[in-house]
């Protein structure tokens, strides 16, 4: 097994400086914290404030703290009894939204006075751009984490015929989201409803990002470029529910993509979106896909007006 530091030499500077900070805001005990809070239950009661006077359900809690329900349900449970949280109404006490009580908002604005004046004073100990440097890194990590987790929860695997239903109800729903209705879209291909019969290896192979619980997030895959050299593929059908976007799943789906066409024989990669599509088309120049002055092949769709090319 290649050991993460043979990777990336900062694997265990970050991991030292993280320790370095948990130990310095005192969070290996429940020094700091108003009485018998612990750590899990200030976290719970500063998301509750976050969420204002909608609150949130104990489900969509553990989501956001990133607790397995059952803990969480102890968690909010010793704060209801402890008077700094109540029930909304509805029939599922597992559903009812949760909110903070008169005495839980004061536990909060006197954790956010604690830990707000050790991090004053703290940054007070910098100059104006350590501490936009310490905010970048910090933001740029958190984010990170959050893509991994989400990640942990999805499997990548080749199509089969039960997803079929799912793909196509995928690119229906999102490619009108971007315009991309009508002729000359993808959206009007007859492979919308047969993705799994539209993609055969060894020339073609089509994959799906599966969340636990077997919901389909979105897909991509390749196959042969119409009208083209056989040695050009086309990337196609590469569409994610909004949900699914920004955790960096597309890099892993198009790294997949690529590395199948490969694989497969191919040495050009194409492919063709809309101009107005930035985000997918800087994912696809993060790859070395590069700008054409004009579609390649003959895939049929016209209203596409953005064309990359990389080689393989």
């Amino acid at each position: 097994m290649v050991q993460p530091t043979a990777l990336f030499p900062e694997v265990e500077p970050l991991r030292a400086a993280s320790r370095q900070v948990v130990r310095e805001l005192g969070m290996l005990d429940d020094r700091g914290l108003p009485a018998r809070i612990s750590h899990s239950q200030c976290h719970a009661l500063i998301e509750l404030d976050r969420a204002g006077g909608e609150g949130l359900g104990v489900a969509e809690l553990a989501t956001r703290l990133n607790l397995d329900k059952s803990t969480m349900s102890r968690t909010v449970s010793r704060l209801v009894r402890s008077g700094l949280l109540t029930h909304g109404s509805g029939p599922d006490k597992r559903k009812k939204p949760l909110r903070l009580t008169a005495a839980g908002r004061k536990a909060v604005a006197s954790i956010h006075q604690a830990a707000g004046g050790q991090v004053h004073a703290a940054l007070e100990l910098l100059a104006t751009e350590e501490r936009q440097r310490v905010l970048d890194g910090m933001a740029l990590y958190a984010r990170a984490l959050g893509r991994l987790r989400g990640l942990r929860d999805v499997t990548l695997r080749p199509v089969t015929r039960k997803d079929d239903a799912q793909v196509a109800a995928i690119i229906r729903k999102v490619m009108p989201e971007f315009g991309a209705v009508g002729p000359g879209y993808a959206i009007e291909d007859p492979e919308v409803d047969a993705m799994t019969a539209a993609y055969p290896a060894p020339r073609a192979a089509y994959w799906v990002l599966e969340e636990r619980g077997g919901r389909i997030l979105g897909g991509g895959g390749f196959g042969p470029l119409a009208g083209a050299a056989d040695d050009v593929c086309e990337v196609r059908k590469m569409y994610f529910l909004p949900e699914a976007r920004g955790l960096g799943l597309g890099r892993t789906l198009l790294g997949k993509i690529l590395d199948g066409a490969k694989a497969a024989g191919y040495q050009t990669a194409y492919l063709e979106t809309l101009e107005h599509m930035t985000t997918a088309r800087a994912l696809y120049a993060s790859f070395g896909f590069a700008p054409r002055r004009g579609p390649l092949g003959a895939t049929g769709h016209f209203g596409c007006n953005a064309w990359y090319s990389r080689a393989l």
